[in-house]
């Protein structure tokens, strides 16, 4: 009987592509037989800091859908979301995720989505040399530098963490 090797972990096939055409295809991808859901499950499984996790959120600023990048100790101060999209700002429910992602909730990646849509990513990110990313799947996370990062989602560096957290 022959053994099969393990096979690679992999992320998301949307996500994968998205790499790809990236010229990201090499990037590690790990994978957790326990999803990581939450920013706290993902940073023990991975063994790093809970501020280099990446939360992958989704709002609603006058009814559009806007990605908002978070490191995973902090939280989004609706009214700074607001004042840099000039807007409503609401939470997305999980239907509204998924049809702008085309993901789940608890595995949205910070790119690779169904639809474009405009993103902002927390300047508190870049105080590491690496943070992780849900990669598709609430089971997937990779590294990316945290400049690089939110260079390919296309995102906008602003201040939109609580005060508290900062």
């Amino acid at each position: 009987m022959t053994e099969q090797a393990p096979q690679a972990p992999a992320a998301h096939p949307r996500f994968a592509q998205a790499l790809a055409a990236l010229g990201l295809s090499g990037v590690e991808i790990r994978s957790f037989p326990d999803a990581t859901r939450t920013a706290r499950e993902a940073a023990d499984a991975i063994g790093c800091e809970l501020s280099q996790i990446v939360k992958s959120l989704i709002f609603e600023v006058d009814g559009e859908p806007v990605l908002v990048l978070m490191d995973g100790s902090s939280r989004v101060d609706l009214g700074l979301v607001s004042q840099a999209l000039g807007g409503t700002v609401k939470r997305a429910n999980a239907d509204t995720v998924r049809a702008a992602t085309g993901y789940a909730i608890g595995g949205v990646p910070p790119f690779g989505h169904v639809s474009r849509m405009r993103v902002l990513a927390d300047r508190g990110l870049l105080a590491h040399e690496v943070v992780w990313a849900a990669a598709g799947t609430p089971h997937t996370v990779f590294p990316l530098p945290p400049e690089e990062l939110v260079d390919h989602a296309g995102g906008t560096l602003v201040d939109v963490r609580e005060a508290a957290a900062r």
